[in-house]
């Protein structure tokens, strides 16, 4: 009934969503296959989960999106992705410092990811970590109204005002 992510040999619960979270999640992935529908890209959601090999984790990104072929771990475990291109996770007060820390600190180590992309549930705020050619990360923070993300990993660009279109930050 409760879906969990495996760190360090432990089981960690993934807390529910909000509205606005489930909004945004829904937003991401509508725009994104509209926009990627002619290319072979691959956009699985919500019980796909990314292994971190280098740590022996696994966690659940709110999308992601791999260019090509999935790659999954083996035949018994279809469910398990080894080459995400884009992870884009929306922030839950929950979950925030995680995700923008040690959470961020694991996906880095994944060798065909080229973009991470922070989705604010509470503010139209958006930040986005490119992977250079040295292995760095570049960060670029997008806020405002008439902001647009460019997302180099699949060549294309999200808009801000339609990321959060029908997100109620009340509710």
């Amino acid at each position: 009934d409760v879906r969990h992510e495996y760190i360090k040999g432990q089981l960690i619960p993934i807390p529910g969503t909000t509205l606005a979270h489930n909004d945004l999640c829904i937003n991401l992935v509508l725009l994104l296959r509209s926009l990627l529908q002619k290319g072979s890209y691959k956009i699985p959601q919500e019980y796909v989960k990314v292994l971190i090999s280098s740590k022996d984790d696994y966690t659940y990104p709110d999308v992601v999106v791999v260019c090509g072929k999935p790659q999954l771990l083996d035949d018994a475990y279809l469910d398990t992705l080894l080459n995400p291109d884009l992870i884009i996770e929306v922030l839950s007060p929950s979950t925030a410092d995680y995700d923008k820390g040690t959470k961020f600190d694991h996906y880095r180590t994944i060798e065909s990811l080229k973009e991470y992309v922070l989705v604010w549930q509470d503010k139209k705020r958006v930040a986005r970590y490119t992977k250079q050619p040295d292995g760095g990360w570049t960060l670029n923070d997008f806020i405002g109204e008439d902001a647009e993300i460019p997302l180099s990993s699949i060549d294309c660009r999200l808009s801000i005002e339609d990321i959060y279109d029908k997100v109620d930050f009340d509710e």
